[in-house]
């Protein structure tokens, strides 16, 4: 049986760019809206999850990482599910645009419900309803206060140019990773990679007694 579910694929992945990828098993997610399978970036069509480093804000106005969370729901959607996709364009990108169900439920549809994903609105108003819904419900993002992703990703751009000195003068960077809340030191080996986006909770410090006091650690190296 798994090789007739292989052999299916790759026939479906090889063929026409038309055909749709069917019964896949195996398949690696990326993000809360995109997944690879086969090799091939998928881009889920109608929505939009916040990036991975995103930070958003509790209904008590509390940090949390709702990007991660974001891609945490995808995984759940699609743990231990049968892929089908139908391929609808390709973004600027090379990702394939597609519309994806897990065990034949549409997966976009879902994220949304659970208020993992928003309605991609510039593209496509498929899920505006579902969005609604979750919206009523106050699920997930919609509990809190967030940036939309859209936004989110064009403040990164404009906040991406290196930076060494904040507005008052201070220069130890308190950066937010996946490791926690780290800060650098000038001269340590990411200090000057490290973009400080305030907006995302980010900040500078004057002396690493603030800093540790503000409940950050020294980064490493």
């Amino acid at each position: 049986m798994k090789y007739v579910l292989t052999l299916a694929l790759a026939l479906s992945v090889t063929a026409h760019r038309a055909l749709a990828i069917e019964g896949v098993t195996r398949f690696q997610i990326t993000d809360g809206d995109s997944l690879v399978v086969a090799g091939e970036r998928i881009r889920l069509n109608g929505i939009d999850a916040p990036e991975t480093a995103q930070i958003c804000l509790d209904a008590k106005g509390a940090q949390w990482r709702c990007g991660e969370w974001a891609t945490a729901q995808l995984r759940e959607v699609t743990r231990g599910a049968r892929l089908s996709c139908t391929r609808l364009d390709t973004d600027r990108f090379g990702r394939t645009i597609a519309t994806c169900y897990a065990n034949g439920q549409d997966i976009a549809e879902q994220m949304v419900l659970r208020g993992a994903a928003v309605a991609f609105r510039k593209y496509a108003t498929d899920y505006v309803a579902a969005e609604r819904a979750a919206t009523r419900a106050r699920a997930g993002l919609w509990s809190g206060r967030f940036d939309q992703p859209d936004d989110w990703r064009a403040a990164m751009r404009v906040s991406e140019v290196p930076q060494a000195v904040s507005a008052s003068g201070c220069t130890i960077k308190g950066n937010i990773s996946s490791s926690g809340q780290i800060y650098h030191l000038p001269g340590q080996r990411d200090y000057d990679n490290t973009v400080i986006n305030e907006r995302q909770g980010e900040r500078w410090f004057c002396s690493e007694a603030e800093a540790r006091a503000a409940g950050w650690r020294r980064a490493k190296r």
